[in-house]
């Protein structure tokens, strides 16, 4: 995969939970902050969001933890656009330690668009989806990541027992 955007930030001290280690909650932040700036790039940003009423919903997301990162890290999240459709958007992160240079963290989202002022679902311009289709075509560059499309293993059938 060849990413479309990269992110960048620090862990600030409010993020720290009571593990000593960066909290889920602040991991989720950190890569919706990697969302807005692909939303930027694709130019569906706050001046989109004003001038046609519509933005980007997330409708469902799914995070792995592959490493701790403490306060003062670095982060670097590179980006994804794995496929689109007429109103969907599936976008897929990592999250790196700029100190170590490892892999902390993936999310994987699919997102709607959305008319703000009907709350339903809308169509992306033919101007969006040929941007969306270049980044698309960018980011599949070079195969897939492993935790595509993972999901919870279930432990068992506790209804039966």
């Amino acid at each position: 995969m060849s990413f479309i955007q990269l992110h960048k930030e620090t862990v600030k001290k409010d993020w720290i939970d009571y593990n000593g280690h960066m909290n889920v909650a602040f991991y989720v932040l950190a890569f919706d902050h990697a969302t807005d700036a692909v939303l930027e790039k694709v130019h569906m940003g706050p001046a989109y969001r004003h001038s046609e009423e519509k933005s980007i919903f997330v409708v469902e997301s799914h995070v792995t933890y592959e490493g701790e990162v403490m306060e003062r890290d670095g982060l670097e999240i590179q980006s994804y656009i794995l496929g689109y459709d007429q109103k969907r958007l599936h976008l897929f992160h990592e999250m790196f330690s700029s100190t170590t240079k490892q892999k902390c963290a993936t999310n994987e989202i699919m997102a709607l668009h959305v008319d703000l002022k009907t709350r339903k679902t809308a169509v992306f311009s033919s101007d969006l989806q040929n941007r969306l289709e270049s980044l698309c075509r960018q980011s599949w560059q070079g195969g897939l990541p492993d935790q595509l499309g993972r999901q919870i293993s279930r432990l068992g059938d506790w209804s039966k027992k």
